[in-house]
């Protein structure tokens, strides 16, 4: 027979050997993240603070052709596009828990750009679609958006596409193979 008080001396020392340094990571790793955190915070609160540079006449002009509004978009996303009321002629792009001060520009193909002035996000607005990117790494965040007045710019084109029936559309008026 065994005598218990070594072999519970033994599972005794065990446990005291691992419990504290299992209990101590944890507690060392909290604070840890909680800093990274607040700096990272601190960090996005500063670089929101700096005031963008005043609006060009060009930029003017092209954030009086921005699509406002609420914009639906796939996996029923949406994007919030309002003027700026801090900053005249940019745009405030809400996303997700996000909030972005953009700058209107006036591309060459006539497209808008709203350019995002901390340099993480793009949004192009076509008159029939908008998609929303983040330029850091290349990658869309939502696309196919839809606002509003693009909205109704897509039922008039298919209101005259319809009104001027499949003579007036070539593609739908040539012969199939």
């Amino acid at each position: 027979m065994i005598p218990a008080a070594p072999l519970l001396c033994g599972l005794g020392l065990a446990v005291l050997l691992v419990a504290p340094t299992a209990f101590g990571a944890d507690a060392a790793v909290k604070p840890v993240r909680k800093a990274a955190t607040a700096s990272a915070k601190a960090k996005a609160a500063a670089a929101a603070e700096v005031p963008p540079q005043p609006a060009t006449a060009e930029q003017i002009s092209a954030s009086e052709r921005v699509y406002y509004g609420e914009y639906d978009c796939d996996f029923k996303q949406v994007v919030h596009i309002t003027a700026s009321a801090r900053h005249p002629a940019y745009v405030e792009l809400r996303y997700a828990k996000s909030t972005y001060l953009m700058k209107p520009v006036l591309s060459s193909t006539g497209a808008i750009r709203l350019e995002d002035v901390r340099g993480q996000t793009l949004m192009i607005q076509i008159a029939s679609k908008s998609m929303l990117m983040n330029v850091k790494t290349g990658t869309r965040l939502v696309d196919t958006c839809v606002s509003p007045g693009q909205r109704a710019a897509i039922d008039a084109a298919q209101a005259a596409a319809s009104a001027a029936g499949p003579a007036g559309n070539a593609l739908l008026a040539a012969p199939h193979p």
